[in-house]
């Protein structure tokens, strides 16, 4: 079997109008008009730029439902992670999550410089950037073995704000 990419993730939120905002403002999803008829628990999302049917599905639970508690005290999904093309979207994004106190961390893994958030029901989510092929280096590659502290403003500075990441990688050149 050889997969060409992720097409889309389906998550179980407590309350969809919250999450389906969540994702709309913060990361810039939008509808897709495809949940079935009677249906009202569901909604679907695409993200901007994206070719996929849609990205990710939103299942209500209800707000009973607990915590998930993968990685914790059971075995489940740590995080889904999403490409952005460029730098200056990267750190625009990072804005958006700080602004919805949804940005619990960052990350540079030596090809991939990286945003974590979380979503209204404490799912984890990554944000990431690419270094494109023909930009990698030894130190990028040997960065993989370790996870170090992003500076965006260096990384901007050494790759561009609107260098396209991962063409080569991800993408095809």
């Amino acid at each position: 079997m050889g997969i060409h990419r992720l097409n889309h993730a389906v998550l179980f939120v407590r309350d969809l109008g919250r999450s389906v905002a969540f994702y709309q403002d913060v990361l810039g999803f939008r509808p897709v008009p495809m949940t079935p008829d009677g249906f009202a628990g569901a909604a679907f999302l695409q993200a901007p730029g994206s070719t996929n049917d849609h990205d990710l599905g939103l299942f209500e639970v209800g707000a009973g439902a607990g915590p998930s508690g993968a990685g914790r005290t059971t075995v489940g999904l740590y995080h889904l992670a999403w490409e952005v093309d460029t730098l200056d979207e990267l750190e625009a994004t990072a804005a958006r999550l700080a602004a919805a106190d949804a940005l619990v961390g960052s990350s540079d893994h030596g090809t991939t410089k990286s945003l974590y958030g979380r979503d209204p029901d404490g799912l984890e989510f990554e944000i990431v950037w690419l270094i494109p092929a023909d930009l990698l280096d030894e130190r990028a590659i040997e960065g993989r073995k370790r996870i170090g502290r992003l500076d965006l403003a260096r990384e901007k500075q050494r790759y561009g704000g609107q260098t396209r990441g991962g063409v080569g990688v991800s993408v095809p050149a």
